[in-house]
């Protein structure tokens, strides 16, 4: 598995390039265009967008991703912020361009792409909705979980305690995988539960 981190957008953070063959890749987050254009011009067809949450730093390129024809999948439980606008860019007034998910997943789903297997981990706390991605290699966890540190929760929809359920969730995972954060270095889960500060 190929796994190649883009920053995007205003705030840079990491939208995920997923390939097993090199040719065709799942893109997890997508927070402008960037990552289109690096798939571009590597010969890379994004097949499909598979979303953590709905800030508008990590769906930016959404709207530009489904006009190139590229299916985008959000969680269930984001359903609500991503049909509003002003709550996408309320945190910071940046304009975040609407889209309308083509397909939605929720707790324990498994998505299948490019031959790729996704399983879908419902961690509530940074919003409602946020889900990390699991797949045999590595553990995609969005705003949920960074490199020393877990995302904020004092913004709309935000809960410290579904944040500390959360991270018990993922720490409770076998194995030591590799975190791929949606800001920052990436880290492995064995380093995060035992240094992460907020547990």
């Amino acid at each position: 598995m190929q796994i190649i981190a883009v920053p995007a957008g205003i705030l840079r953070a990491n939208s995920y390039l997923v390939s097993e063959d090199g040719k065709d890749a799942v893109l997890i987050d997508c927070g402008g265009r960037e990552p289109l254009s690096f798939a571009a011009a590597r010969g890379l067809h994004i097949r499909a967008v598979l979303l953590t949450h709905g800030h508008f730093d990590h769906v930016g390129g959404c709207a530009a991703a489904q006009r190139a024809g590229i299916c985008v999948g959000a969680p269930e439980g984001e359903k609500g912020l991503l049909a509003s606008p002003m709550e996408l860019s309320a945190a910071t007034g940046v304009p975040t361009e609407a889209f309308t998910p083509d397909f939605t997943y929720a707790d324990g789903d498994v998505l299948t792409f490019c031959g790729m297997r996704f399983t879908v981990l419902a961690t509530p706390g940074h919003t409602p909705g946020s889900v990390c991605f699991l797949t045999e290699e590595a553990l995609f966890t969005g705003d949920t979980l960074f490199c020393g540190g877990v995302g904020r929760t004092d913004l709309p929809g935000g809960s410290a305690a579904l944040l500390r359920q959360s991270l018990h969730k993922l720490f409770a995972l076998a194995g030591d995988l590799t975190v791929y954060p949606g800001h920052g270095e990436a880290t492995s889960l064995d380093h995060e539960r035992r240094y992460d500060p907020f547990l």
